[in-house]
């Protein structure tokens, strides 16, 4: 039969104890109910029947429980009945005087996947605590209808049962399986998806009809035995067996915790969010550690300022700590020239010693010079995201992300994108439309990734003081910011117009990060760095050693030039000079010549190769020359306004072809890739336009 012409439904009611969910029970069902057991075990479970409008519901009061986890009988009756016998709507009755309590249970069900409809209760004690929730921000977020219940005075019953017999008619809102998905967090969630793949590839469409393979894989990983019921075949059983058991035992090295631990804590947190985004004029607050520490860090007035310091002595980490360790990878590449320099015979094979020095060593130990700044910006960055303080960082921003259209999820991709901007605006699969994930993936390269850092860091030391190096650094993150901000203000107020969707971002418990997940995750991110060193950066190096090194000039039009214009001689000769000597009519109004044309040109493919470009670049003829002087040279040939021109169009302008490939992946569209692409780099050629004629008329920085 027809769920729309269904003439008898059953629903479960489930709740904490003392939620008033047998009082409302006993409200729909008066006189016509009995208590009997449940089958098996000696709980308790009421059972009751009302019409409306011709249409039989069977109601059952299951027993009081505040998880679905098997901790308990209780817990294990209500669960197994909502799995086994499938109702047709569970009712969430929640003492919405105590919510972050209650909802603990009802994000359970939402990951369950069962057709759900909450019962917001005890809403006369909620006014006189100044609680307000919006509820159809809580209904969209849940994927259930909210519904405001006085059980003690039976108020609300009617519209009640009204969104009870809606939802199993499918004429109300949508299911919890199409709401929004529960985070655990990057590590967590990378090892339920594989436990939920297992399920899904070999649980067999039985256990998919029954239950989520999300919820089986949740509950596995809390260590929860009675869900390996769900799985007949005992081979199947130990596959997915062994893939929780590594699963578990990686997440127990990372954090120091079990992982049900870690999963309650990051579920608490989800709750923790809701009720921070959803319920205003609280007037009892649960002040536990976090909360305390809340109260600064997320305080209207200070929370943005604590953010900015963070950011700031973020950067000064970068160079002052930085600076020793780059010095010796410096001083170890100029000897490692050095010594082939010292043993390679003189006269022979030239072409081979000038790709060696100038090209390999020259182009790709210039960028690995700068590793030590990447490994400080990622540790600081892995510190701020596993303490717990980056969500913190999205609810702050979320103010301004709102009067850009978007709203605080959307900095999270964004705060990815200062490590790198692939995995940045992958992650903008976390926001619920597309407006939002398109005008997020569109913007988020203007987050300066860990890619430009080398260019800075060879940039602003030649033209800036060392007391100035970290407050330019600082000037140049927080443009990015801003202009990002502004493209998406305009954005969605043109292309992508529309409501921005709901935010609720889960706040996990402060927590202090192991030595082991900092370091994994450091790895991880120096690892992809290192091995685009060695492949596609020396790779790019060679070909652009290439092009910088032929053709080669006749040596009749050296005769008589010193040694500086011979250099210049033959790099303006060669296949780069001649590409830059295209360009330059177009790069000269930012203040930049056809040297710096060429690096740009090798940039697209990837930003590091602007660093190994000008080494090349400055080494044609002075292959002994260390990759430290390249900076002097720098100095010696552009002035300071320059340096920050340059700094500031590698910040805004073209993005890397790896960022161009993943939002045409993204969007679906090379439309949106190559909108991004030009669009960013007319941007930065006008803002970079701008800034170098302003400077250059009120002589700014041009000594």
């Amino acid at each position: 039969m027809d769920k729309q012409s269904k003439k008898t439904i059953t629903i479960a009611f489930a709740g904490n104890p003392n939620s008033g969910k047998t009082t409302i029970f006993n409200n729909l069902t008066g006189s016509n109910q009995h208590v009997g057991n449940y089958s098996g075990v000696t709980v308790e479970m009421r059972e009751g029947v009302f019409k409306h409008d011709g249409i039989e519901v069977k109601v059952i009061d299951l027993p009081g429980t505040y998880s679905l986890t098997a901790y308990s009988i209780e817990e294990t009756v209500a669960r197994n009945y909502i799995i086994n016998e499938r109702p047709d709507v569970v009712v969430n009755v929640i003492d919405g005087s105590n919510l972050e309590r209650n909802l603990f249970l009802t994000a359970q069900l939402k990951e369950l996947g069962v057709p759900m409809v909450v019962a917001l209760n005890m809403a006369d004690e909620m006014k006189q605590k100044g609680m307000q929730v919006d509820r159809q921000m809580l209904g969209k977020e849940l994927g259930a209808a909210i519904v405001s219940t006085i059980g003690s005075r039976n108020k609300g019953t009617k519209r009640l049962i009204r969104e009870i017999v809606e939802c199993v008619q499918n004429l109300g809102p949508k299911e919890p399986a199409d709401a929004p998905p529960i985070h655990y967090g990057r590590e967590i969630d990378a090892e339920l998806e594989k436990i939920t793949s297992l399920i899904t590839a070999h649980g067999g469409k039985d256990i998919q009809q029954r239950v989520s393979p999300h919820w089986l894989a949740v509950k596995l990983l809390e260590n929860d035995p009675e869900v390996l019921i769900y799985f007949d075949d005992e081979k199947v059983r130990h596959e997915i067996s062994v893939q929780v058991d590594h699963s578990s035992k990686r997440l127990q090295s990372l954090f120091g915790e079990e992982p049900e631990m870690l999963i309650a804590e990051q579920r608490y947190g989800y709750v923790r969010g809701i009720c921070r985004a959803m319920v205003q004029q609280t007037a009892e607050a649960r002040m536990d550690f976090s909360a305390r520490v809340d109260a600064v860090l997320t305080n209207r007035v200070l929370g943005l300022p604590v953010f900015g310091i963070l950011m700031y002595l973020t950067f000064w980490l970068v160079f002052t700590v930085g600076e020793a360790p780059m010095g010796w990878i410096e001083g170890g590449i100029g000897h490692l020239a050095g010594v082939i320099e010292f043993y390679w015979p003189e006269g022979k094979a030239v072409h081979l010693h000038s790709l060696v020095i100038d090209g390999i060593i020259g182009g790709v130990g210039g960028v690995l010079v700068f590793l030590p700044n990447i490994v400080l910006l990622f540790i600081a960055i892995s510190l701020l995201e596993d303490t717990g303080y980056m969500a913190r960082a999205a609810f702050l921003m979320d103010r301004m992300m709102k009067w850009v259209g978007l709203h605080g999820k959307s900095f999270i991709p964004m705060l990815t994108g200062f490590g790198c901007s692939v995995p940045g605006i992958m992650g903008t699969r976390i926001l619920d439309n597309r407006r939002d994930r398109l005008t997020t993936m569109l913007v988020l390269p203007l987050m300066s990734c860990g890619a430009r850092l080398p260019i800075y860091m060879l940039i602003i030391p030649a033209f800036f003081a060392r007391h100035n190096a970290a407050k330019v650094l600082f000037a140049i993150y927080i443009i990015g910011i801003l202009i990002a901000v502004l493209s998406a203000k305009i954005l969605r107020a043109t292309v992508f117009k529309g409501e921005p969707s709901p935010f609720v971002m889960e706040l996990p418990p402060y927590r202090v990060p192991t030595a082991r997940a900092i370091f994994t995750h450091v790895w991880q991110r120096v690892w992809l760095y290192l091995k685009k060193a060695g492949t596609i950066l020396l790779a790019i190096s060679i070909v652009m050693w290439a092009l910088t090194s032929y053709p080669k000039i006749p040596a009749e039009k050296l005769d008589g030039l010193t040694k500086h214009e011979v250099q210049e001689a033959t790099l303006s000769y060669s296949m780069t000079g001649r590409i830059g000597k295209v360009m330059e009519p177009v790069l000269k109004p930012m203040g930049f010549d056809w040297k710096i044309g060429t690096s740009l040109v090798g940039a697209f493919a990837a930003k590091e190769v602007f660093v190994a470009q000008m080494g090349i670049v400055y080494s044609v003829g002075e292959a002994d020359e260390e990759s430290k002087a390249l900076r002097d040279k720098l100095a010696d040939n552009y002035t300071p306004l320059t340096g920050f021109c340059l700094a500031l169009f590698c910040l805004i302008a073209a993005p890397c072809m790896a960022t161009v490939a993943v939002v045409r992946r993204e969007s679906g569209s090379w439309g949106w890739a190559m909108a991004q692409f030009w669009g960013l780099t007319l941007i930065g050629y006008i803002l970079t336009v701008i800034v170098y004629q302003a400077g250059s008329l009120l002589r700014l920085g041009i000594h």
